[in-house]
């Protein structure tokens, strides 16, 4: 192997290293929706850091968290779980939602 493909397979190893760091530095949250309804119903995130939410569907039927800003959806398999990551968030209210029981399965991430 010579020394420029050395040196690529070197650099496509510390980049995959340096997301796999960062990846794991993300705080996580933890929603549980149950009776169709998120708990807690705000979640409180310090604004500008990236964040995962794993959501917990206790319920017996699929449902889907949504949010319209950022664009976010993942369908929750009943009595399954899943995991969103989330962008950065400026300061300020994210409402979101189950989108299959949008009357009561609502929230509110708060970024601060």
């Amino acid at each position: 192997m010579n020394i420029a493909m050395r040196n690529l397979a070197f650099l496509a190893t510390a980049l995959s290293l340096g997301a796999v760091a960062r990846a794991e530095d993300l705080a996580t949250y933890t929603l549980t929706l149950s009776h169709h309804r998120f708990t807690p119903a705000e979640l409180h995130v310090p604004a500008g850091r990236a964040f995962t939410i794993t959501v917990k569907n206790l319920d017996d039927a699929a449902d889907e968290f949504e949010m319209h800003a950022p664009a976010l959806e993942k369908v929750i398999a009943a009595g399954g779980e899943g995991t969103v990551r989330i962008r950065p968030l400026a300061p300020g209210r994210f409402p979101f939602n189950g989108d299959f029981h949008a009357d009561t399965a609502q929230g509110v991430i708060v970024a601060q």
